[in-house]
């Protein structure tokens, strides 16, 4: 059943009452903020629910000949300040309430770094693993197949997210351009080198955490050189490891979905991922000990790195969280209960729209690069990086202050005053 409440912070939010969920929290998000800046209650309304929404059903020539139905989302959440953007996720247990959760989360991740896009999210419910090569890449082409009449670079900008790579966004963009003539690869970003990619791309959104937490470093009383936890060894993860390590930073525990390692004296990123790579797990890693992903995220550090899914920092373990600071690198790890119990044991929470936005930044860098027929060097994609990143979290640290709230309230604020703008002034041109 679902209820439709009125506030005044916030009119007609809907309220799932028998489940929790992504969006829900986000909607919870949203509230949050308004409870601490006055918007215009159109606006709001219109925040509330994405512009479009298609479920596809595709369907796959499966290596044995059968035919198996694939469901696919893509959710264009706002358009109003450029092309709406963001990743497709691979996952068995994606659905339409995650993904119209991240693309509504992706809205404010490009807002908050002030870059000309908009925001969505694609997915198939699928586990790649039990796939092969072909059956992949079929089914990537097919999510193209059904999707392409809502897709362009001047309207949807799609990405790799979780169990995508640059070879599939290869695939992708191949397929676009045989159903609609376009040659500028500008359509989708994430894509390999060779293929119209970005340089800096693979390690932007680890590097863009770096950036931020540099930015804020000293203001939150973070020690020159941190112990760092991290949840997750995917691209993210693993790349964050890499990062703070070789920036004078120890990483002392490690974790993938079977569980994690521990060793207070530091962990070779390179070598951990050797080890999973060899293994397919990081359980039994020499000169480290076991823990549960659950007692990970207790450990005591000073700086923890959420990079795997949503809702891993809930209302329930919040009050164990041992950490200085919490770098959210996953997009929703934390709850918004979890937010408030951190806000009051003063462990300030870098939210996903500003320590994650790496990725969508250099990815919207690729997108420029292919529309002029560039390509732009490691060090200038880093240096536009950095420069933005900079800028953009020390006003939300700014603005925290002023307002006496907590860093994901703050984000959330200087985005929506953007996207409000934007959409009054798209408005106006009607």
């Amino acid at each position: 059943m679902v209820k439709r409440t009125r506030t005044n912070a916030l009119p007609y939010l809907l309220i799932l009452d028998i489940m929790d969920n992504p969006f829900t929290n986000a909607l919870k998000q949203l509230k949050r903020a308004a409870s601490i800046q006055k918007f215009d209650e159109g606006f709001l309304a219109r925040m509330q629910k994405p512009e479009r929404e298609i479920t596809v059903s595709i369907p796959v020539e499966m290596d044995n000949r059968e035919l198996r139905m694939f469901e696919g989302y893509r959710v264009q959440y706002s358009s109003a300040r450029g092309p709406y953007k963001g990743g497709i996720r691979f996952h068995p247990d994606a659905d339409i309430n995650e993904v119209r959760a991240l693309a509504f989360w992706m809205t404010l991740k490009c807002a908050v770094a002030n870059i000309p896009m908009g925001g969505g999210k694609g997915g198939i419910v699928v586990n790649p693993k039990e796939l092969s090569r072909g059956e992949l890449e079929r089914l990537s082409r097919g999510w193209v197949d059904m999707l392409y009449p809502v897709l362009g670079p001047r309207v949807d900008v799609p990405a790799p997210d979780v169990n995508t790579t640059p070879e599939i966004m290869g695939w992708m963009v191949d397929e676009y351009s045989k159903r609609s003539g376009d040659t500028t690869g500008a359509t989708f970003t994430g894509k390999p080198l060779g293929g119209g990619g970005s340089e800096g791309r693979g390690e932007a959104t680890g590097m863009g955490g770096f950036f931020v937490f540099e930015a804020l470093r000293d203001a939150a009383r973070i020690p020159a050189s941190s112990k760092i936890v991290i949840q997750g060894m995917g691209n993210v993860g693993i790349n964050a490891a890499r990062i703070f390590k070789n920036h004078g930073h120890t990483v002392i525990a490690l974790s993938d979905s079977k569980g994690g390692i521990v060793n207070e004296q530091g962990l070779d990123p390179a070598a951990v991922e050797a080890y999973k790579r060899a293994h397919g797990t990081l359980l039994g890693f020499p000169g480290a000990r076991q823990i549960r992903n659950e007692e990970l995220l207790e450990l005591p550090c000073d700086v923890l790195i959420p990079a795997a899914l949503e809702n891993q920092i809930t209302g329930e373990n919040a009050s164990r969280v041992n950490a200085r600071l919490v770098l959210e690198l996953a997009n929703g790890p934390t709850t918004p209960e979890a937010d408030d119990i951190l806000f009051k044991r003063g462990i300030p929470v870098v939210p996903d729209i500003l320590a994650n936005s790496g990725g969508v930044i250099v990815s919207t860098f690729e997108w420029e690069q292919n529309l002029k027929g560039e390509h732009w060097s490691e060090k200038e994609v880093l240096k536009k990086l950095h420069d933005i990143l900079s800028a953009e979290t020390a006003g939300i640290w700014e603005y925290s202050k002023k307002m006496k709230t907590d860093l994901r309230r703050s984000a959330f604020c200087i985005a929506l005053v953007r996207l409000e703008k934007a959409e009054s002034a798209r408005r106006g041109t009607r």
